[in-house]
């Protein structure tokens, strides 16, 4: 009978054993993470949208009106540190929302409908408004000398 023996690592870097450093068995986990919110946040427009019973309609439209305004800002605050950029995305999702039923409220045009087209609409203006921003900034260092 053989004894297999398992050696440990010579000298303890990630990169003698063929992964580059800082990259773990984790390394996939962020974009898995981010796909199922993607498809979570759609699900929740689809079944606010198309007002369907569901006990998941709730908490998925939450989800989405919470979710999108929140990584629209997140997109456009790339200066800021991780940790204040989250807590400042969050806080203006909150805001957002907030602005959108006042504004139904005060209109008389309230629907749940209409607040999921108005969030939808406006995240899609900053987070389309984003690139636009800085492409003029490159603009204007071109142009400066």
């Amino acid at each position: 009978m053989q004894t297999i023996r398992i050696k440990p690592p010579s000298s303890g870097s990630a990169s003698d054993e063929g992964e580059p450093s800082g990259e773990g068995p984790g390394k996939d986990l962020f974009p898995l993470l981010t796909g199922a919110a993607v498809a979570v946040v759609a699900i929740g427009a689809v079944l606010a949208l198309t007002d369907t019973a569901s006990p998941l309609r709730a908490p998925l439209t939450l989800f989405f009106l919470l979710a999108a305004p929140a990584v629209a800002v997140g997109a456009a605050l790339r200066g800021l540190e991780p940790f204040g950029r989250i807590v400042t995305s969050v806080a203006t999702a909150v805001a957002l929302d907030l602005l959108v039923a006042q504004g139904m409220l005060a209109t008389h045009r309230w629907s749940v409908r209409g607040g999921v087209v108005a969030v939808t609409v406006i995240s899609a203006l900053i987070l389309l408004l984003v690139p636009v921003r800085r492409q003029r900034g490159r603009t204007a260092r071109r142009r400066t000398p």
